[in-house]
């Protein structure tokens, strides 16, 4: 009677743990009113990847269907709130070239630069995602003038051009400090700010446990452990500027 309750017992076991390592069974040849609500479902629940693989499922099996392009802008906006900004381009790009009327468009446009924007929150990291937003921002005042999203895109190409300039001033900063003065000066003449008075400016606050390493822009708290080779840097750095300046009068 034992031996009998032990198989017993050891077959339940072994079933529950086969059955908790065997793979989702894989589902096909659904309506798109199916997938849809998958999508709908793992996003909800927060499983973005899965809501990614049931829209590809909609995608391929009902390349015509209406609920396409919602399905589309879902996903754009729920990747843009979870921070995953590329996939949320993604989605925008596919929503803009296939489904996105004239008037979508514009909203479509403005999400894209939206998520660009947002996913700089540490401009000195990113100078090119910054001229490109910029660029996309101005681009798109052009294109749409009368745009219910203009001063929203103002406000923001106001913070990119400071964050712009900022890093600008940064790198300028870094030249000095290395002897490089026809390289500072490059960066400080490469699109100049006037119009910032800076010591109007509240300048955005490192957080302390990246300030150990990045400091502020001009030095780091480890600075004292960094041996002071400037003269060496110095004469290599002017002789090489000197002679790239000398190669471009040969050329011209």
């Amino acid at each position: 009677m034992k031996l009998k309750s032990y198989l017993v017992a050891g077959s339940v076991i072994f079933i529950v743990l086969f059955a908790g390592c065997a793979k989702e069974v894989e589902e096909y040849n659904k309506p798109a009113m199916y997938w849809y609500s998958k999508i709908v479902q793992q996003i909800s629940q927060g499983d973005l990847e899965k809501a990614d693989s049931f829209y590809s499922s909609l995608q391929g099996e009902h390349i015509g269907s209406p609920l396409l392009p919602e399905a589309t802008m879902i996903l754009a906006i729920a990747h843009m709130q979870y921070e995953e900004y590329l996939l949320s381009e993604h989605f925008l790009d596919e929503y803009i070239k296939r489904y996105a009327t004239q008037n979508e468009k514009e909203e479509a446009e403005f999400l894209k630069i939206k998520s660009k924007y947002m996913a700089l929150p540490n401009p000195r990291r990113d100078q090119a995602l910054i001229d490109l937003a910029i660029k996309e921002g101005e681009n798109f005042k052009l294109q749409y003038p009368n745009s219910m999203y203009t001063e929203v895109i103002n406000t923001m190409l106001v913070r990119l051009e400071l964050a712009q300039a900022a890093l600008n001033e940064t790198i300028v900063d870094l030249y000095n400090r290395l002897d490089k003065p026809k390289s500072a000066e490059y960066y400080k003449n490469i699109k100049p700010q006037d119009w910032i008075v800076w010591s109007d400016i509240q300048r955005a606050n490192t957080a302390w446990y990246r300030e150990w390493f990045e400091g502020d822009g001009t030095s780091s708290w480890y600075e004292f452990l960094i041996p002071d080779t400037q003269s060496v840097v110095s004469r290599n750095s002017v002789a090489q500027e000197d002679k790239a300046e000398g190669e471009n009068n040969e050329t011209k």
